[in-house]
């Protein structure tokens, strides 16, 4: 099962390498960790989707929802400076196989196994941008359950705890808090 990186260090760390060495696939990371989108979601963006927006409105493929999230100064200047010689309706994840088509969603995994081994974190996969994207957000605003369920769309509160693995850690505390 995935897990969010619960290490800001480690997060950052990843960043800053992959835009030294991987533009595209920064921008990949970048997108689940600041705006908590699902891998499904980052492979279907076009240039136009993002270019000069301070605000990426998409429908959500699993939902059909239509969401509004704002992007973050940093991933803004890198998505700005990677897509400046793209077309409008180039993939931003853009394949170096096949004419304009997005990379697989095999080979996102395999970009995020390599991630895991280079910076021997476990469980990251696909998902775990999303969620750690989740948990920073519910850890950065005094454990808002209810603002990090509507950024994630969830129907209750107790899915978005088990989602951030908040659920299984407020238990384990609590038992080993137990005195007799």
């Amino acid at each position: 099962m995935t897990e969010p990186i619960k290490d800001k260090s480690v997060v950052k760390n990843i960043m800053k390498s992959l835009e030294g060495e991987n533009q595209r696939n920064a921008i990949m990371f970048g997108l689940g960790i600041y705006c908590g989108f699902r891998i499904s979601d980052i492979l279907n963006l076009k240039v136009k989707d993002v270019r000069r927006k301070w605000n990426l409105k998409i429908k959500q493929q699993k939902t059909g929802k239509m969401i509004n999230i704002p992007l973050n100064r940093e991933l803004k200047k890198l998505i700005d400076e990677y897509t400046e010689e793209m077309k409008d309706d180039d993939y931003l994840i853009k394949s170096r196989k096949g004419i304009n088509q997005p990379i697989t969603r095999t080979q996102a995994y395999r970009i995020m196994k390599e991630i895991e081994e280079y910076f021997n974190i476990e469980n990251l996969g696909c998902h775990g941008t999303r969620k750690t994207f989740a948990y920073w957000l519910y850890m950065d605003n005094k454990k808002d359950i209810g603002l990090v369920q509507k950024a994630l769309g969830h129907q209750s509160s107790a899915t978005t705890l088990a989602y951030i693995g908040m659920d299984t850690e407020r238990l384990n505390n609590a038992i080993k808090k137990i005195k007799y």
